[in-house]
């Protein structure tokens, strides 16, 4: 068992290796997640669900977060990064399990139930680079989580889709072993953070009121709550939508997605620092939400397919260069000992984002296709207007060597 631990005080070489670590888990839980969830509305529809039925499939796992992530969070405050971090894959793992051997819809259900309520991985991997980053550093090194996120989405779905074609069950039974193997890896190679508290305080839901109205994240954590709500329905109507306006089916709608994780990731590991260097990181923030806006208006009602994916791609570096940023703040917002459980309600906010998202898109393609594109660039107008009101800080002022 790995008993290291990392302090505000360690060396700067055991940070980087902690980054790494944490990288590293993140980025291969993720390939696991990828594999399965472009396939899970042609699972369900196996089942004879209805779009409105799949539009709560993907809702049911973000419920569960909802309830859980503030609470994971306050653990990983008390008690540490690593545990839950472990408990979160290896929830997965039997999530995917469940998910390969589901008879009946409800059984899926209870798959992406079981995944949301152990789903804790990307909020304690946040909450563990604000452990070991100075706030200077925050940006890229939460990009650098994000570039984890989007090269996970880069092999994930390009590799189920290629696992697809012997069956919707074999995809979900490579996720179950990669989340097993990231288990392993955490386990050995993944150090604990130092920032505990085992004061007495009060539960984390009871607190989060307060948090959403009158601490010095409210604003962000609103900022970020619309944001993702535009963000998800996008990426969860993709599926029906990419099927009804361009006639591809699941191996052509995987590497599209893989694609798209491709310009996330290299724009998150590659442009992140530097434009925070040079705007700080309200600016980049805005810059992002911008960039989303163009994209998605175009892509509501374009019926070309090559401008469609040039005007998605334009969307995804507004939200990889701008969700670090947003993330930044948000932890610069929090004392180190409460990191878990403000990265825990950032996370329960993201949650609520993706219930409301994926019964919103999918459902609004019953009327038109271009409309959950067209409602999420007004959602992020919106997320933008809320964004400049957010006061400036020595963290989002430019930077200059």
């Amino acid at each position: 068992m790995n008993t290291r631990r990392i302090t505000p005080e360690s060396d700067e070489a055991s940070k980087r290796r902690a980054l790494v670590a944490v990288f590293l888990t993140i980025f291969v839980s993720l390939i696991g997640f990828g594999i399965v969830i472009p396939l899970l509305p042609f699972y369900a529809q196996k089942f004879d669900a209805s779009e409105w039925q799949i539009g709560l499939l993907f809702a049911s796992f973000s419920a569960a977060q909802l309830v859980a992530a503030p609470i994971l969070g306050d653990w990983s405050d008390r008690y540490g990064r690593r545990p839950v971090l472990l408990l979160s894959l290896l929830g997965s793992a039997a999530s995917f399990v469940m998910l390969a051997l589901a008879p009946n819809l409800g059984w899926l259900f209870l798959s992406r139930l079981l995944d949301g309520f152990t789903g804790g991985n990307i909020t304690t991997a946040r909450a563990y680079i604000a452990d070991i980053s100075p706030p200077q550093k925050r940006a890229k090194h939460f990009g650098l989580i994000g570039a984890a996120f989007g090269l996970g989405f880069i092999l994930g779905p390009a590799l189920g889709g290629g696992l697809a074609v012997y069956g919707l069950a074999v995809p979900a039974w490579a996720a179950a072993a990669i989340s097993l193997l990231a288990t392993g890896y955490a386990f050995f190679a993944l150090p604990e953070t130092a920032h505990l508290t085992h004061a007495k305080r009060p539960s984390p839901w009871r607190e989060k009121p307060h948090t959403l109205t009158r601490s010095p994240a409210a604003r962000l954590l609103w900022v970020n709550f619309i944001l993702w709500i535009g963000f998800s329905i996008y990426q969860t109507s993709f599926p029906l939508f990419a099927k009804m306006r361009f006639a591809l089916g699941p191996q052509e709608i995987g590497y599209v997605l893989a694609v798209v994780g491709v310009v996330s990731a290299v724009s998150q590991a590659v442009l992140v620092g530097r434009i925070v260097h040079a705007l700080g990181e309200k600016r980049t923030l805005l810059l992002g939400v911008a960039l989303n806006i163009v994209g998605l208006t175009g892509a509501a009602f374009i019926h070309s397919l090559g401008a469609f994916y040039g005007l998605v791609g334009i969307a995804a570096v507004g939200g990889a260069i701008g969700l670090p940023c947003l993330t930044s703040l948000i932890s610069q917002s929090a004392p180190d000992a409460e990191q878990g459980r403000v990265q825990g309600v950032s996370g329960s906010l993201e949650s609520l984002a993706r219930i409301i998202a994926p019964i919103w898109g999918n459902g609004a393609l019953q009327y038109s296709d271009a409309l959950p594109y067209a409602s999420a660039a007004g959602l992020l107008m919106l997320a933008g207007l809320l964004a400049f009101g957010i006061k400036p800080t020595q963290a989002n002022a430019p930077r200059h060597a």
